[in-house]
């Protein structure tokens, strides 16, 4: 069975990934500059209402992937949050100036995940490492259970062929995770390309508002729709995934 993790960046959006039948949920926050961590009421109003797996991003702001020492010490209280909730993981990457990886630093936040036996996905600051296949051996060193990847390229579509080589390469010492850019259209072409057992997406639709009132001076489109994960395309996702 090819499993679905959806990127819920709402908990409206976590309850609609559950009811299309996700197995896992990555739960973050502002998804138009990335991902960021999200709030703590998030994190726990999630857990209440789902009961699949819940990682939860950890980025204290949008831009690169090399932080600030006030942004690590951020990142390992929020990681420490999120074990005292009980996530089931945690989702982060830190990257070296020069785009290594930070072994280091991720490996004290692996460790931190660990003490509340949460597993760890490093996120697509592996797609900005100057050295994939570098990167691929730091990371399974350092403990990471998962690596989420659009195989170094902006879509997960353009970087098929890098992403086979890569689950190739893991050995099954790792889960190379691909994400970017899949629908619930495309995803049969990537599973084909790829042999992957595990597929990320937001699978979301346009939600309008039912406000009747739009001041004069803030009636832009945008103000009005929102994207949210739609149960219907998370179903359907899987389904072609698995060739139902």
């Amino acid at each position: 069975m090819i499993l679905v993790e959806v990127c819920a960046g709402s908990v409206q959006s976590a309850v609609e990934a559950q009811q299309g039948g996700a197995f896992r949920i990555e739960l973050c926050d502002n998804l138009a500059q990335g991902g960021t961590t999200p709030s703590p009421s998030q994190i726990t109003k999630s857990k209440q209402l789902s009961d699949i797996q819940t990682n939860t991003l950890i980025r204290p702001r949008e831009g690169d992937f090399l932080y600030s020492d006030l942004e690590f010490e951020t990142m390992k209280q929020d990681i420490h949050y999120c074990g005292q909730a009980k996530c089931n993981g945690v989702v982060f990457g830190i990257l070296n100036p020069d785009g290594s990886i930070d072994k280091i630093r991720n490996q004290e936040l692996v460790k931190i995940a660990h003490q509340y036996k949460m597993e760890v996905t490093f996120h697509r600051a592996f797609d900005r490492s100057s050295n994939l296949y570098k990167a691929l051996e730091d990371i399974i060193e350092i403990g990471c259970n998962r690596i989420l990847t659009s195989g170094g390229k902006k879509t997960a579509l353009a970087g098929k062929e890098i992403i086979k080589q890569l689950i190739e390469k893991a050995a099954d010492r790792i889960i190379i995770m691909p994400g970017g850019g899949i629908t619930e259209d495309n995803v049969r072409d990537l599973v084909n390309s790829t042999g992957l057992k595990e597929f990320h997406g937001s699978f979301r639709s346009p939600v309008r508002s039912k406000m009747t009132y739009m001041a004069p001076a803030f009636c832009e489109e945008e103000e009005f729709v929102i994207l949210q994960t739609d149960k219907e395309k998370v179903s359907k996702a899987i389904k072609n995934a698995n060739n139902i």
